[in-house]
């Protein structure tokens, strides 16, 4: 009798294992914010009010030389979420699916889907465009908003303006609509809302995820859900207590608003983006003077705004894991798609290869994060997301990804590292729906001193010959204000970091 008992507790006590071994798997909360450079707390800017996201960078690392493999939404994204650099994939504009060219990727939360988790997205986390289905197990749309709302305004005379030209496509049978049938229309670059939190999209979708987040509280499951901020994405509209954190007058303006000197002048993007909107028709090319200082201060006004509004909704998210008792078992990793120049080059826009566009903010937290309250100044790569998010949870890491797991990092952020973050941008097309003649193709290294550039002209898709450089020296120029590539005295850097460059996007290519 004595036995038998001994042997049912043996079982029950393996049984009891399997179960807390299943318990443990750590959740993620995976949070892609559209925009979002690391204009932040934590990465030390002290007017900007962020104190949600700094609150999560306590629990975690911070990592200050983060880099995306090509900065504009589409190729960003497809990037880090199959693993792949942009030309393995041959994604470089909005326009193109990764699934066009790789119908058979395993996303990253396709992969923990596979593995038995419950993959749910909300919001924009592939582009919003290409949702990718076959990612998730559950897709979330919040009623009452179009499916792309950048488009969104709440306040007249925003809401007017939208009228006005809508009634004018149609009285002239024009079609302004996308392939869901939404008009894609835009008004001024900027919004005082004075709706709620929640009649703005991005907190509408945050009581959205509350209310998953309190369903998948009750499931054994491990969960990998995604919920992507769109703000501060033009335009810039946020609920007036946002605007109100700060006077405008008090607010920093860059500090280089120019081309770099000896810079080819069609490395710097046109800011086609921010022109197309109604008050800013007239915005000047980069090669122009500057906006006065008035008008700049109320775009970076908007900017702040949406930032602050979007911290929020964050700080929403962690007090409900923190209530439901999942912070503990829950990684988190907050990450931007891209930076953004506000006035830097005298450019308001991504789509550039210098650092202002290509440094991204990236905070790993929670489950597996060993190092609290640090940062990290190695140079990690968006693409490197993938692999570091299976190794934390415990999966095996698939052969083919293209970046390195970082995991180590949160763990000892002083580890010596890679030596080098590649990104690329194609110029000359947007927003064509297929890859022309006469574009240029940049392709950038980051080095621990150096961002060196070599442009190449491209040509149906093809890599043609060399025609610009461009080096700048993080060290003494860390806002690469000139490029020093055509100086005999940097010939001998040159030819190294060209051979670097050209060996790191080999290895990474098709």
């Amino acid at each position: 009798m004595i036995l038998r008992k001994n042997i049912l507790l043996f079982f029950l006590l393996v049984l009891s294992g399997h179960l807390i071994g299943q318990s443990k798997k750590p959740n993620i909360l995976f949070i892609p914010v559209d925009d979002l450079r690391p204009e932040l707390g934590c990465y030390g800017n002290q007017k900007i009010k962020t104190p949600n996201i700094d609150r999560l960078a306590k629990s975690g690392v911070v990592f200050s030389r983060a880099y995306c493999q090509q900065a504009v939404c589409n190729p960003s994204r497809a990037s880090l979420l199959t693993g792949l650099r942009p030309d393995s994939l041959q994604i470089w504009d909005l326009v193109q699916p990764f699934r066009k060219n790789l119908p058979d990727a395993i996303t990253l939360p396709q992969y923990f889907k596979l593995n038995g988790y419950n993959t749910i997205g909300l919001g924009k986390a592939f582009h919003n465009i290409f949702p990718d289905s076959i990612s998730w197990t559950e897709e979330l749309h919040v009623d009452g908003f179009p499916f792309d709302p950048d488009a969104i305004y709440t306040d007249e005379p925003n809401l007017s303006l939208i009228a006005a030209k809508k009634a004018k496509f149609i009285a002239n049978k024009v079609d302004r609509r996308d392939k869901y049938g939404i008009w894609y229309i835009k008004a001024n670059a900027t919004e005082v809302s004075t709706a709620t939190d929640d009649q703005n999209y991005d907190g509408a979708q945050t009581t959205m995820a509350i209310e998953k987040l309190q369903q998948l509280a009750k499931n054994k499951d491990p969960f990998f859900l995604s919920i992507g901020y769109y703000k501060p994405h033009l335009p810039f509209t946020a609920p007036k207590k946002y605007w109100d954190l700060y006077k405008e007058e008090d607010l920093p303006i860059a500090t280089n608003p120019f081309v770099p000197k000896n810079a080819p002048t069609f490395a710097i993007h046109g800011d086609l983006e921010l022109r197309s909107y109604d008050d800013q028709h007239d915005l000047p090319l980069p090669v122009d003077a500057p906006l006065s200082p008035e008008k700049q201060r109320a775009l970076i006004h908007g900017y702040y705004a949406s930032v602050s509004y979007m911290d929020a909704q964050i700080g929403r998210l962690l007090d409900e894991l923190d209530r439901l008792d999942l912070t503990k078992n829950t990684i988190i990793v907050l990450w931007g798609d891209h930076g953004w120049k506000l006035g830097e080059h005298n450019s308001w826009a991504k789509q550039s290869n210098y650092e202002i566009d290509t440094r991204v903010p990236l905070i790993i937290s929670g489950k597996n994060v060993k190092a609290k309250n640090t940062k990290s100044n190695a140079l990690v790569e968006l693409v490197d997301i993938y692999p570091s998010l299976c190794e934390m949870a415990g999966l095996k890491i698939p052969e083919k990804l293209q970046g390195k797991s970082f995991y180590p990092l949160t763990i000892n952020p002083q580890l010596k590292w890679k030596s080098a973050a590649f990104s690329q941008f194609l110029l000359g097309h947007f927003p064509a729906k297929e890859i022309g003649k006469n574009d240029r193709m940049g392709y950038a290294i980051r080095t621990n001193q150096y961002r060196y550039v070599e442009w190449y002209s491209w040509n149906d898709g093809k890599r043609g010959i060399q025609i610009a450089q461009e080096l700048y020296d993080e060290t003494n120029d860390p806002s690469e204000n000139i490029n020093l590539a055509g100086e005999s005295k940097y010939k001998n850097i040159v030819n190294q970091l060209s051979i670097k460059l050209k060996a790191g996007w080999r290895k990474a290519g098709p």
